[in-house]
């Protein structure tokens, strides 16, 4: 897949070509991408997905608290690579370029920059200023008899249409089976390995403290997961907690993100890493003692292996 920052001077062949935020890239989209990559193939063209960094509610929320997303533009660039497009294209997002109409988006960018010969949307998409562009828009202001327009329909489950907004929801509410399930794959969050309180070593469980890579990735809701540890090119698994640590740390409210390795020694303080989460074991629970919080964790150690065996 070759990657494009910015659409000029982009030299593609019958370009069939996309666009969107594809956030988390999960079973819905990669539906849309699989039709995109059929239409270059039996045109003889080139899939290409057009997309936006950073995200645009990143530029655009006058929040204090700004909104997250389920990947990262590296996380999208390798899912979409497996998603066998040909081409990337990344559109810097800023607030001038929010101000541009669909139309405009529509003649200058899709058909006179990239020489769109094919378009293919999804079931809801919206682009341009105030989201006005839409399906109906395209057809109407490219008005060229040899370019042709497709609409593709959502993804069900459960009688639900597969989006990022609903996958964000399950994963802050800790319902992760619900989340994997429609993305496709097993959600992960990347970041460095920094030192805490050592709290856990005392307990017989060490712990590596984790500082996500992206401070707008999502993080999942509080509770104890099984999950898969990647250091380098290895392979571990491990039970990670998210949350304030009511048993050890009563009356703080810090949140964070802590793993035991299992069978695992060694300094790896300022390390990367990258957690695959598998499955979830349980909720964030404030014990009576400490004692009572190893005899659980024990207990968590022996359903991991027993999950990731």
């Amino acid at each position: 897949m070759i990657i494009h920052y910015g659409y000029n001077d982009v030299n593609l062949i019958r370009p069939v070509v996309t666009s969107g935020i594809f956030d988390g890239v999960h079973r819905g989209h990669r539906a849309l991408l699989d039709n995109l990559v059929m239409r270059a193939e039996e045109t003889g063209g080139e899939s290409v997905v057009i997309t936006f960094s950073p995200h645009p509610r990143l530029v655009l929320s006058e929040a204090k608290t700004k909104p997250v997303y389920l990947t990262t533009l590296e996380e999208k660039r390798q899912l979409l690579e497996k998603c066998r497009i040909d081409h990337l294209i990344v559109i810097d997002f800023s607030l001038e370029f929010s101000r541009m109409g669909a139309d405009e988006f529509i003649r200058k960018i899709l058909v006179e920059k990239i020489r769109a010969r094919y378009i293919v949307i999804g079931h809801d998409h919206h682009f341009g200023r105030d989201a006005e562009g839409s399906f109906d828009l395209i057809k109407h202001y490219t008005g060229s008899p040899d370019l042709i327009i497709e609409q593709v329909t959502g993804v069900r489950s459960d009688d639900t249409i597969i989006s990022s907004s609903l996958i964000r929801g399950y994963l802050l509410e800790g319902r992760l089976d619900e989340a994997n399930m429609l993305l496709g794959y097993s959600y992960s969050l990347g970041g460095t390995i920094v030192e805490g309180r050592q709290m856990g070593r005392s307990l017989g469980f060490p712990t590596a403290n984790i500082m996500p890579d992206d401070k707008y990735k999502l993080i999942p809701g509080d509770g104890v997961y099984a999950v898969e540890v990647r250091l380098g090119t290895d392979t571990h698994p491990g039970m990670l907690s998210i949350g304030t640590n009511p048993t050890v740390n009563k009356g703080v409210k810090i949140r964070t993100i802590e793993v035991h390795i299992l069978n695992f020694e060694g300094n790896i303080y300022g390390m990367g890493i990258d957690v695959i989460f598998r499955y979830r074991l349980r909720d964030a629970i404030r014990f009576d003692n400490t004692g009572q919080l190893a005899r659980q964790m024990e207990l968590d150690r022996q359903m991991t292996l027993q999950l990731l065996s």
